[in-house]
């Protein structure tokens, strides 16, 4: 809309779309038209397939040759860890003329044969020897306290080959010590082989003595290496049979060889192994299907000294076509294909039917926005104004116009600044919310205040933005918020007054406490003396009534000033701020126990004093707390065979717990009132002024006391303190 022009809706029919669609001008042409795409399309997709079938079962073949040729390099790498493995037994042979038992299992446990090498029974030492020899072995073993060495199958033979370390340390490895490989054929062939040539060798399909009497899956196999003594290597046959110390043999069955070497493969292919070594064939794995493959292919693997024939087979043909999804995929991507070019006239003339409905939708959709967006703005009790790029009102609705004071009409087009006292407060950002509070004259003359709320909304075309301004009339709520304030601050004054009046009184009455106390003192003081100048210079006249009745006197007038300087004392702890620091309450109990004791040298009370008591406080008046309760427990407990007196906190208390005459659970309140004793002055003396100074001082700090305790029982005074200073 132009700018200064009011905004207009217009009530928009709705608009109405024809459903029919023409028809096509021939009627047969478009299906015959779609079978003859449709057949051919079907005609390519069975040419594609055939040769594409072809060409996949070709691949397929290279990549089940090339996944064969994968698993035997596989198996053969697997065999060098092996030889690895024990290889690294061989060099502690050459670093340690002959290792213990001990230093063997180390060096096993070490590898993490279970965890590497699952497949593997164990990792082996063979000694070799002639029986003196031999016997020389068992002896040095026996002296060492390596225990008894026996060699079996027993038997005398020319050289042995008795296993004598095999690690890992199981029942069955254990059990396995002392057999004499080399007394076994099959053992025999492997180990003479590795002795007279120095290298490793394996040997053909064994039992292993383990296995003996137990169900196994499948045969297995030894790699043996030989130890030369120090480890060196002789060039020659008879040197290497005179220098030969023994064995290192690495035992693992064939089914575990295989699985832990291919199951790293995504594919892993069906295969039997044979050992062919010397032309004769053994089995030792096999893993074939019944069915007949689709491929075929075989492979040597020569290591240590034997060769092995492994025959791989395929997958059924009929597995790897029913593999080939993109083929079977493709005839139904034809008929889907056809299908999609037949149905595009139809769905072309669907399609522009469903445009022309959406558009009328949206239309609809358009026009109750805007009735809404009307509605909001024509029936808000706050008042609203739509302003252009150049902040002139473009709409406004009635509260706006009766804020304002002005018709409606008379606002759109103007400035909307131009009906405020001073100018924008320069918060406005563009694209952001922001509030601000104006005033404005109203009609009759008078100031209002207003607070205005400015939000974007979407500007006509080509414009930038627009703002949508909400006024609210808040005069009289600041008028009430002025008015809260006044009275606050006539209550503040009162306070203050009160406060003054307040300490007034109580300088009054410190004053008067003060005075009181001096003229009491000035009487007691004659009384006192008079009496004792009576009783020196006239005590023989009086008689010994009289004497006694002038003791009393002297005794009530020193009693007298013990309650007033009690009194006076009271007063001094309501005086003065509080300077709190940080407290080692246990310390602090520990010096009052101390001055207790040196008071009293010669009684026994046993004290316990928890550790590490803390608190926040002023100095001076905990510890004047400390001496009362100490001072307390400690006379209370006088007629206790065993006295105990403990301090220590339970949860946020901290406590003073005596064995001593203990009270009445009933008058348990009145312990901290002034002068109130609930024992006779000739039982324990006292003014009772102790605990209603403790009151005061935890009441100080802003804490809390209480007293439990029973006649003959004892008594606990529970207190509080801050941990950390107050503000």
């Amino acid at each position: 809309m132009p700018p200064g022009s009011p905004a207009i809706l217009r009530r928009m029919p709705p608009a109405k779309v024809d459903d029919t669609a023409n028809a096509p001008r021939s009627a047969l042409i478009g299906p015959a038209l779609a079978l003859l795409v449709l057949a051919a399309s079907l005609l390519l997709v069975w040419l594609y397939w055939r040769s594409a079938h072809a060409r996949e079962m070709e691949a397929a073949r290279v990549e089940f040759e090339a996944r064969a040729d994968e698993a035997t390099a596989l198996l053969g790498q697997r065999l060098g860890e092996y030889e690895l493995v024990a290889r690294g037994g061989v060099s502690l042979f050459a670093s340690v003329a002959r290792p213990s038992a001990r230093q063997w299992r180390d060096y096993v446990d070490g590898l993490s044969l279970d965890r590497r090498y699952p497949e593997m029974v164990g990792l082996g030492f063979a000694t070799y020897g002639t029986p003196g020899e031999l016997a020389a072995l068992q002896e040095l073993l026996r002296d060492s306290g390596q225990g008894l060495f026996s060699v079996w199958p027993r038997g005398v033979r020319e050289h042995y080959g008795a296993i004598l370390y095999l690690e890992p340390h199981s029942p069955a490895n254990v059990g396995a010590i002392g057999f004499d490989m080399f007394s076994d054929p099959v053992r025999n062939v492997a180990m003479e082989a590795s002795r007279d040539s120095g290298l490793p060798r394996l040997s053909g399909q064994v039992e292993l003595v383990q296995d003996r009497g137990v169900a196994v899956s499948g045969p297995a196999m030894l790699l043996m290496l030989p130890v030369y003594r120090f480890g060196d290597r002789p060039g020659s046959t008879a040197a290497r049979r005179e220098s030969l110390q023994g064995w290192v043999y690495a035992a693992f069955r064939v089914r575990g060889w295989v699985d832990a070497t291919l199951r790293t493969m995504v594919q892993r292919p069906a295969m039997r192994i044979e050992d062919v070594t010397g032309g004769a064939s053994r089995p030792l794995y096999d893993d074939l299907a019944r069915e007949a493959p689709a491929f075929t292919t075989e492979g040597t693997l020569e290591a240590y000294g034997r060769t092995l024939r492994l025959e791989y087979r395929s997958r059924p043909e009929s597995a790897i076509t029913a593999g080939m999804t993109n083929l079977r995929s493709t005839v139904a991507v034809g008929v889907l294909a056809s299908l999609l070019l037949f149905a595009v006239a139809l769905v072309l003339a669907r399609t522009h039917l469903r445009a022309e409905r959406l558009a009328a939708r949206m239309t609809e959709s358009y026009r109750r926005s805007e009735q809404r967006f009307r509605a909001a703005m024509e029936y808000s009790a706050i008042g609203k104004a739509l302003l252009d790029n150049h902040d002139r009102i473009v709409d406004a609705n009635p509260a706006m116009a009766r804020i304002l004071g002005r018709p409606l009409e008379q606002l759109v087009g103007t400035r909307f600044d131009d009906w405020f006292l001073q100018g924008e407060d320069g918060q406005r950002r563009p694209g952001g919310v922001h509030r601000s509070t104006r005033s404005l004259l109203s009609e009759g003359g008078g100031l209002r205040q207003v607070q205005m709320t400015y939000a974007p909304v979407p500007g006509e075309i080509g414009e930038d933005f627009a703002r949508l301004v909400q006024v609210e009339d808040v005069t009289d709520r600041l008028r009430a918020e002025a008015q809260v304030l006044a009275l606050n601050r006539t209550l503040e004054a009162r306070v203050q007054a009160r406060t003054r009046e307040l300490t007034s009184a109580n300088q009054d009455l410190e004053s008067f406490a003060y005075s009181v106390s001096h003229d009491l003192r000035a009487p007691l003081r004659a009384i006192d003396g008079f009496s004792r100048l009576l009783l020196e210079r006239h005590g023989e006249a009086i008689g010994e009534d009289g004497r006694e009745h002038l003791v009393r006197v002297r005794n009530a007038a020193a009693r007298m000033g013990s309650l007033i300087e009690s009194l006076l004392k009271m007063a001094r702890l309501g005086r003065g701020g509080l300077k709190p620091a940080a407290l080692d309450l246990s310390r602090m109990a520990a010096e009052v126990v101390a001055e207790l004791r040196s008071n009293e040298p010669g009684r026994e009370v046993d004290v316990v004093i928890e550790p590490g008591l803390s608190a926040t406080g002023d100095p001076h008046l905990v510890r004047n707390l400390l001496e009362n309760l100490l001072a307390n427990a400690w006379k209370f407990t006088r007629d206790q065979v065993q006295p105990r007196i403990e301090v220590g906190r339970d949860g946020e208390e901290f406590f003073v717990r005596d064995n001593g005459a203990g009270f009445p659970a009933a008058y348990a309140d009145k312990l901290f009132r002034p002068f109130q004793r609930l024992h006779a002055q000739e039982q324990f003396a006292g003014d009772g002024i102790g605990l209603a100074s403790v009151k005061r001082i935890v009441e100080r700090h802003g804490g809390t006391i209480r007293a439990e305790g029973a006649e003959g029982e004892g008594a606990t005074f529970h207190f509080t303190l801050p941990e950390t200073p107050q503000e």
